[in-house]
This record gives structure tokens, sequence and C-alpha cells, in this order.
């Protein structure tokens, strides 16, 4: 029986974990070179099996492969595309296949989102009705952690130190210019739909008047007058002001705040900056001088604090995913399940792609205090095992030193394909 190959790619928005994902994949297939062949990897992603762009990775070093694990970003490119239905669009399917055939592949890997788990369970349908069967296995990830069933998405853990700690140290700073200086800070972190980076700014308040002062979640409609009202308390009360508020944060019509009027290349609307729009609300209703900033992609590429539980488990699901691919099983997503809260304890479970697709988790109405501007005990209790431990990456002149691949793709058999 001709051994087959496997295609792994990454997808939607890279994190400071991924990488590690792919170093769990890739070492643990070249540890069964009896069941698997050679790990191709797609460039800029699911694009690169439709344009036939397949990085291979064997060409790279085992300690180049291993320095993965500690490099930010997506090492072989992720891209922004989602697979329209068969109905739709067949012609991609049909590429697909036409390239997994060409190159003997039969295990594929996708590490990504909710977008991703949709594509990687179309595949997983269609492949086998187009004539060509392929075990898909889908590899969590997403700063955003929003995803079904898994306790946490690798990606996340990692933003949520990186966010706790910038505004805890950004907090310090305006708390020893605020009698003369700002009175308000605003810190804008990601989250469309669901608030968990947000939460975890919460971690670093640890008692009465410490910031974050407020915290404002797209589950929590933006009441302007309360929100205002909590400033002014604030600033009175402890002579500054500081906030943590997601991206997504809505009005009562439903619209985000600061709704762009463009979309993505998922179609999702395309938001514009909500700390800008919340500072002039700030300076025009209450007078007082602000500063605000956006995480941005800083909060997601931040490797240099990332959290040593969120490398482990990033590493562990891509060697997770290798596994039940060689088990035969097909359709399914590793996921983290947690044991117990303190200590921290996790382990891994299957879980069916068509419970994962298409499915978003958000916070949990008790995680956000009763009037809507903070984090409650529960959502600390469930945040604080995330962030907890140190991986630092091998520093070289001062400076975290990262690793590029040679990324170098094998020849092309078939014709060209427009994307």
């Amino acid at each position: 029986m001709t051994v087959k190959n496997a295609f792994y790619a990454q997808s939607g928005g890279v994190t400071a974990v991924i990488n590690a994902s792919a170093a769990g994949v890739i070492e643990t297939a070249r540890q069964h070179p009896d069941q698997i062949g050679t790990v191709y990897a797609g460039r800029n992603g699911i694009i690169g099996a439709l344009t036939e762009e397949l990085i291979d990775t064997s060409l790279e070093s085992v300690d180049d492969i291993a320095a993965l694990r500690h490099t930010p970003s997506g090492a072989f490119g992720s891209c922004r595309y989602k697979l329209k239905s068969l109905e739709a669009n067949r012609a991609e399917y049909e590429r697909l296949i036409e390239v997994f055939k060409a190159h003997n592949i039969g295990y594929f890997f996708y590490n990504g989102g909710g977008d991703s788990a949709d594509t990687c369970l179309k595949v997983s349908q269609l492949a086998e009705t187009l004539g060509y069967p392929i075990q898909a296995i889908h590899v969590p990830k997403t700063v955003d952690n929003d995803l079904p069933i898994t306790d946490c998405c690798p990606g996340f853990g990692s933003v949520a130190k990186y966010v706790a700690t910038s505004i805890r140290e950004a907090g310090f700073d305006v708390a020893s210019m605020a009698a003369t200086s700002t009175k308000v800070f605003i810190l804008e972190v990601m989250g469309r739909h669901a608030g968990w980076i947000t939460a975890a700014c919460g971690l670093a308040n640890e008692g009465e008047g410490q910031p974050p002062h407020i915290l404002l979640f797209p589950e929590i409609e933006f009441d302007q007058t309360a929100f205002l009202a909590r400033v002014d308390e604030c600033v009175k009360n402890h002579g500054y002001c500081v906030i943590g508020v997601s991206e997504g944060i809505k009005n009562s019509a439903g619209k985000f705040l600061s709704e762009s009027g463009l979309t993505d290349a998922f179609g999702h609307a395309q938001l514009g900056g909500v700390a800008p729009t919340i500072a002039k609300l700030v300076q025009e209703e209450l007078g007082y001088k602000y500063h605000w900033a956006v995480a941005d992609y800083l909060q997601r590429s931040a490797r240099h604090i990332a959290s040593k539980v969120d490398v482990d488990q990033a590493y562990a699901l891509g060697q997770a995913a290798v596994k039940i691919a060689l088990e035969g099983k097909n359709s399914i997503m590793p996921a983290i399940r947690r044991l117990q809260d303190a200590p921290y304890e996790w382990d891994i479970i299957e879980a069916p792609l068509k419970d994962v697709a298409n499915v978003e988790k958000f916070m949990p109405r008790d995680f956000i205090t009763e009037d809507g501007f903070h984090i409650t005990q529960a959502c600390r209790d469930y945040l604080s095992p995330l962030i907890q431990g140190e991986d630092f990456p091998p520093f070289k002149n001062g400076m975290p030193h990262y690793v590029t691949l040679k990324r170098q793709t094998v020849a092309k058999k078939l014709p060209p394909f427009t994307v």
C-alpha cells in the first residue's frame, strides 16, 4: 500500500503560537514515516493548495522545525479565504482534489478558527463524493477564543497575557501623570462578537481602584449615559480612568460603534477603530484629557511574552491531530478539556467538526458583572490558568531570535488555477 502524504495549512489571523501547532504536526508526522510520507504546507493557507504552491517541509531541518515552537506569525503564510459551497463553486473543490491526487495527499490538517473549521468539514464531506477520500482534521487556533467545545483556543492565552500586562503597565503610567495630564486611557483589543480578550484585560485589576476600571464587551449593549457616568465617577474617586474595550461593541441599534462600511474576505464588517470613538465621546461630554491605543497586531504577535500554557496546548493539539488521523478518523477537531482550575489540569478530547463549524462561543453572562462593566470571580477563575508560565524565545544581540524557513515548493504537475 502506498504511503500517503499530508497537507498542512494555516488560516485566518495568525497568533503567537500557531507555529507551535505546525511544529507539533510536522514533528509527529516525521515520527511515522511508514504511515505518512511528506508533509506539504500550503503557501498562504488553502490558497496554496488551489494554486499548487506546496512547500516541502521535508527540506526544513530538524532544528528549524523545532524553532517554530518559539516563532510567532504563520511560518508558511496564512490567508483569509473561505471556500464557497459546492453548489456555488464546484471548481474549487475539484481543483483541491486534483492537487491532492497529483501529490498523493491523503491527510489534510487545517489550522485555524471557525471559518477554517467550516472549510475542513466541507472538504471531509465532499472529497469522497468527488472520488478521492481525504482524512480532514482541524487544528484549532484563534485569539478570539470563540470556538465551541474546546475549553480555550490556542493563541488566546498569549494574547490574554499580553493585554493584561499592557493595560497594567499603561495604568501605572497614567496614574503617575494624572494630576496634571491624562485622565482617561483607552486600550482597544480584538473581539468582534466575543469579549474574551477584553475580559483578559480585567486580570490586571486585583483590587479596589486598580486599572482597568471599566471594560466594554460586545456581549453588552453600549449604554452611553451609564458609561459616561462611570468614567466621571472613576476620575473623581481615583484621579484617572483606564478602559479596556472590544473592537466589536455595539449600540442599541445593533451597529458596531467602529463600523467602517467595508467588509473583509470572509464578508465580515471591517471595523475601523472604536478607541478613538470612545475617546472623542469622553472629551466632548466630560472634557477630560485622554490617550488611546489599539493593540491590533501587537497583541497576537507578542511571542516574547507568550503564555507557557498556551504554547504547550498549541503544540499538543498539533500532535493530537496527527495521532487522530493515524487512527483512521475523519472530520475531527482535537479540543482542550479542563479537568480542574487550580492547579490547572487539562487533556485532549475529540470534537466532531459538524459541532464546531459555524458556531461561536460567547462570554457567559455570569462572567460579566451585573452592571456590565467588569469581570466576575468566575471569569477570573476561568482566565487565570490560561496565562500561567513563561516560555521565552531565545535572544540574540538583545532581540528575540526567530526562524525563517526555506519554504521551497515542489514542482507543479497541473495547469494553473486562478483564485
